[in-house]
C-alpha cells in the first residue's frame, strides 16, 4: 500500500511494528548466502516521534487551536 494512502495513525502502527521487528529479531542477520536488514532503529524511532506529533497536532481541537497572535507597536 503506497505511503499516501495510508493516514497517520495507520503509519504510526507500521512504523511500531518495524520498531518491534528490530527489537525481537536484530538490525540485521544472516543464514548461509542470504542476509536481511531492517530499516535502521534510530530513524524508526525518529520518524515515530515525527507520527505522534503529527497525530496530536491534528487531533488537537482545543479552545486555541486557530488562535494567532499580533503585536502592534508605534501606537
Amino acid at each position: 500500500m503506497p505511503e499516501q494512502d495510508l493516514t497517520t495513525e495507520e503509519l504510526l502502527k507500521q512504523v511500531e511494528t518495524a520498531i518491534t521487528a528490530v527489537m525481537r529479531g536484530g538490525q540485521s542477520y544472516q543464514l548461509g548466502n542470504w542476509s536481511l536488514t531492517r530499516a535502521d532503529l534510530s530513524a524508526l524511532r525518529a520518524m515515530r516521534r515525527e507520527l505522534q506529533d503529527q497525530l496530536a497536532s491534528e487531533s488537537s481541537s482545543g479552545t486555541l487551536s486557530n488562535t494567532y497572535a499580533a503585536e502592534f507597536e508605534g501606537r
